[in-house]
């Protein structure tokens, strides 16, 4: 018995192979992609919502948006659409600001991190937002003004009074331990 495979190999083939090719490309790219934004993505939505099943839905839904939006993402587009899908959950509009009280002596103590994430926990969606963005994945204070859609001072006084109010409520959380 013989096997013609003259046919095998024309231009078409090189053509459906090629195709193959770059489409296991695009694949990987957009792997890559995920991989190296999902991280962030999750830790966000997670300290956002405090909940897990909460964040990985908003991961996933972060990512559908963004790969819908475009073929190859940047950060920035992952960014906005994890910030949609948060808009969905939260009221993000700056609150009223902490007021300012004398010092209570908490930048002299050592905090546990527990005390921290309970009290980031605690502060309004808003100022959570831009503190985790700020302090926790180093944002700067212009690109969060873009991303909220906010102007700068807005978010500057916002980080302020995040930063105000996460001192009153580690104390109230030290004075608790220590009653």
């Amino acid at each position: 018995m013989t096997i013609n495979v003259r046919g095998l190999f024309d231009e078409n083939t090189a053509r459906v192979v090629n195709i193959q090719s770059e489409e296991r490309s695009i694949r990987q790219a957009q792997r890559d992609i995920y991989d190296s934004h999902r991280h962030r993505i999750f830790s966000l939505a997670f300290h956002m919502t405090g909940n897990e099943l909460e964040a990985e839905q908003l991961l996933t839904n972060s990512f559908v948006s963004a790969f819908q939006a475009r073929s190859e993402p940047d950060s920035n587009t992952i960014d906005a659409a994890l910030i949609a899908g948060l808009r969905s959950l939260f009221l993000l509009t700056p609150a009223a600001p902490a007021p300012v009280s004398a010092s209570d002596g908490i930048e002299d103590r050592n905090i546990r991190r527990t005390d921290l994430e309970e009290a980031i926990r605690e502060l309004p969606p808003f100022e959570r937002l831009a503190f985790l963005l700020r302090d926790v994945e180093g944002y700067s204070p212009e690109a969060i003004s873009k991303l909220l859609e906010v102007p700068q001072q807005e978010i500057n006084l916002t980080l302020f009074s995040a930063r105000i109010r996460l001192r009153g409520i580690l104390a109230e959380i030290e004075a608790e331990r220590a009653a």
